[in-house]
């Protein structure tokens, strides 16, 4: 039997939607073991004045099993 417990994160990046979300698995890696997946609750962006888009923000559930 396997239990799965769902954290939920926030991470941004000033390159995309894929490197915030890879770079907020790669930080809660550090200190949570067994993650298995996530998925998207919200994506928003941060813009300039001239409304270019100068950061991605993700939050997302990551699911990982208990030992």
């Amino acid at each position: 039997m396997s239990v799965a417990k769902v954290i939920e994160i926030s991470s941004s990046s000033p390159s995309g939607i894929e490197d915030a979300v890879t770079q907020g698995l790669k930080r809660a890696a550090r200190s949570v073991k067994n993650i298995k997946g996530a998925w998207l609750n919200e994506i928003n962006v941060v813009t300039n004045d001239d409304g270019e888009v100068s950061e991605w923000r993700v939050n997302m559930r990551v699911s990982f099993v208990l030992e």
